[in-house]
Parts: C-alpha cells; sequence; structure tokens
C-alpha cells in the first residue's frame, strides 16, 4: 500500500491553526508594546480577519494575498491603507514563523511588492483662514475645540501629543512643554510662546484630571474630535482641511516670518532634516524676500545713484 498514515497526515493538517488564531495572538503581542494597538485591532477586524480568518495558515498564498491587494486597492481604498495592510498581514505571519506555529514554512507576503504611497499632501491655512476656524471653534460644541485648534497651531505638535498632554509636563514658567513620547520615540522639548501661555491660563481646570484638554464628561483623553472638528471646519468654509495641516500651518507660519528650517524642524520634533524639507519652498520665498530686501537697501545707498 502506498502513502503514509492517512490518519496522523489529516491530524497534521488540523493542528495547523487559522488566521483568526493567528490574529488574536497577533493582537495580544501588540497590545505588549504598541502605544495605540487600537490601530492594529482595527486593521485586523475590519480586513484582515473577515478574508482570511477561517483559512488554516497552509492554505494562505502568496498569489492570493496580491490578488486581494490588488483589489483592495481597486475597490478605492487610500494606498496607505492598502499598505497598511499588506505590513499588518506580513507582521502576522512574521510573528508565526518567530512562534514555530504549524503549517508556516515560510510567509505568504513576503516578495509581494510595497506600492509607492505618496500620503504628504501638505496644505497651510493663511491668517485669515486660521482666524475663521478659530472664530468657528469658539463657538462648538465641544468646549475645548477652542483650545486645542489654537494650541496646535501654536506649537505645531501632532494632535495625539497635545490629547495626552499632562500638566506636571508644562512648565510656565520656563515656557516649556515636555512631550515624553514622540512618533520619533524620543522625548523633546516644545516652547511655548506667549500667546500660547495666555491659552494655558484661560484652560479650564479639572479636579484628579492630569490632562491638560481632557474630555469634560470623562476627564480622560478625547478618543476622538472628529465631528466638532469637521463642523468647525464647514463653518469656517475650509472642507478638505486635515486637523494635521495645522501642524503644515504651524511650521509654515514660523518660516513666512524668517525662521531656518534647522530651528522648524527642533520644535516639530523632527528625527531628520528629510521630514523638514516639504517646508523648503516657503524658506525659499523667505530668502528670496531677504535678498530683495537687501537690494531694495543697496540700490538707495548713494554711491549706487
Amino acid at each position: 500500500m502506498l502513502g503514509g498514515n492517512p490518519s496522523a497526515a489529516k491530524a497534521e493538517k488540523k493542528s495547523v491553526p487559522t488566521y483568526a488564531a493567528l490574529a488574536d495572538q497577533h493582537l495580544d503581542y501588540a497590545k505588549s508594546y504598541q502605544k495605540r494597538p487600537e490601530n492594529t485591532a482595527r486593521i485586523l477586524n475590519l480586513h484582515l480577519i473577515p478574508r482570511w480568518g477561517k483559512l488554516r495558515l497552509d492554505e494562505i498564498t502568496q498569489p492570493a494575498v496580491a490578488k486581494w491587494l490588488a483589489e483592495k486597492a481597486g475597490e478605492g481604498l487610500a494606498p496607505a491603507t492598502v499598505e497598511k495592510l499588506r505590513v499588518t498581514l506580513n507582521r502576522s505571519f512574521e510573528l508565526a514563523i518567530r512562534w514555530n506555529m504549524p503549517g508556516v514554512v515560510k510567509n505568504p507576503v513576503k516578495g509581494i511588492p510595497r506600492k509607492p504611497v505618496n500620503n504628504q499632501r501638505t496644505t497651510y491655512v493663511s491668517a485669515a483662514e486660521a482666524k475663521r476656524l478659530l472664530a468657528a471653534c469658539e463657538v462648538s460644541l465641544n468646549p475645548q475645540l477652542k483650545y486645542i485648534v489654537p494650541m496646535l497651531l501654536y506649537t505645531g505638535a501632532r494632535v495625539s501629543e497635545l490629547l495626552h498632554a499632562e500638566w506636571r509636563h508644562i512648565d510656565l514658567e520656563k515656557r516649556q512643554w515636555l512631550i515624553p513620547t514622540s512618533k520619533t520615540g524620543k522625548a523633546r522639548h516644545v516652547p511655548l510662546s506667549q500667546p500660547a501661555i495666555a491659552l494655558l491660563k484661560a484652560v479650564p481646570r479639572y479636579e484628579k484630571s492630569p490632562y491638560v484638554l481632557p474630555n469634560p464628561e470623562t476627564k480622560l483623553p478625547f478618543v476622538t474630535i472628529k465631528h466638532a472638528w469637521q463642523t468647525a471646519r464647514k463653518a469656517a468654509v475650509l472642507p478638505d482641511l486635515r486637523i494635521h495641516d495645522l501642524r503644515h500651518s504651524a511650521a509654515s507660519f514660523m518660516i513666512n516670518a524668517g525662521i531656518d528650517l534647522f530651528a522648524v524642524g527642533r520644535v516639530l520634533g523632527h528625527a531628520d532634516h528629510k521630514s523638514t524639507m516639504r517646508y523648503s519652498h516657503l524658506a525659499n520665498d523667505t530668502l528670496l524676500a531677504a535678498v530683495e530686501a537687501g537690494a531694495k537697501k543697496m540700490k538707495g545707498s548713494p554711491a549706487l545713484r
């Protein structure tokens, strides 16, 4: 009789876990070190588990994964979102290999090329637009929005950094805000302008809440301010403005005031100069204004008349 032991082969096949089981372990692992594991959970629950959850790990092939990613791109998902799907599924199988899970001899995502993603859309608000936006925030149903938006414009901070800011990290005397953990993984000090200091002094404090701008109902950081933000930007007639664009706008205001790129990069907490270089065209406008002013002054000197 040819062949091996059918019952042993059947038992071996049964020992291979489904992707849903791997996804559970992946999420547990993510919770042990990620600052925002809910982002991984969202990708797993909304996209990966519905498509791959019932399949055993040895049934998931590279051609099937490549085809699925292409379909997702064709459905109109943003390229950055499709890339998150690829990265998260790849991470699942890297963990499965590390954990020696049965049925996984190779990573089916490995070798699928990463599509180029250009999500560096940079939008700035003008002084007039900022004024309209701040006026809209003043009448927002979210009482904290009138503090959140101007603080983002004054500091160039990321919205998550501000929503999790604690009073113990704010030094009004030294005019500094310590962000203990940032996107780069390093702590940084954000200098506080006089308008920022005045705003912080006006912010209501909530008993037993360590946060600077908490949700007044929970006394904890807002989970999202999406609805209040969308309402305010609509009222300000800025329908396409993203809240992250306030960070870009803070940079543009500094550069247009004559501050050099290096200093702006330090304020924003960029890990390297490449991130700051997206603002170089603004710096060029400032430099052009400087040489024009210099030439005008020189032309007006008696020696050149």
